[in-house]
């Protein structure tokens, strides 16, 4: 059994928050949009730490991850892609990847819109995280945490990060 903390689109942002919220995390799993190497470090610094660059990361990024990453966690086959679209709108990039060999769960990011879906038709869990960073038009940020046991997908939370720019926030 793991415990999986997963985000997103951070662009550069830091927050202690985001330790706070993986404390409980055996992984830390990044969908893209990471920013900085600073933020990288920083996270793979507590946990195990698995993440893809996005549209948006720079050639250091670039060279330290690949653009999808695909394995196992427990018995699940993962796969990550910063652009990947969601359920009847996968991007074109990796549709017919997801098509023909589909994982258990498939997390993408890129839309700053928290989204977690049943995929019916290839039998996946397609899970946005949000973005946890500031840049960007979302209103809340957002991350996800999710145990994986076996093949099976449990005890998913969706945790909203404070606003530093509010201080009225919780």
């Amino acid at each position: 059994m793991k415990r999986i903390g997963i985000l997103s689109d951070t662009h550069s942002f830091w927050d202690d928050g985001y330790l706070k919220a993986f404390e409980s995390c055996d992984e830390i799993w990044h969908a893209g949009d990471i920013g900085s190497l600073e933020v990288a470090s920083r996270l793979a610094q507590y946990r195990t730490f698995r993440a893809v660059y996005g549209n948006c990361d720079g050639g250091d990024l670039r060279r330290m991850y690949n653009e999808i990453l695909r394995f196992k966690s427990e018995d699940a086959e993962v796969l990550i892609k910063h652009i990947g679209g969601y359920p009847t709108r996968y991007d074109k990039s990796i549709e017919k990847n997801l098509m023909e060999n589909p994982p258990q769960l498939f997390i993408s990011g890129h839309s700053h819109i928290l989204k977690v879906q049943y995929d019916k038709t290839l039998g996946l869990l397609h899970i946005n995280p949000g973005a946890a960073g500031l840049q960007g038009w979302h209103k809340e940020r957002t991350i996800v945490r999710l145990t994986i046991e076996g093949k099976t997908f449990k005890d998913l939370e969706i945790v909203t990060l404070k606003d530093p720019r509010n201080p009225l926030t919780i």
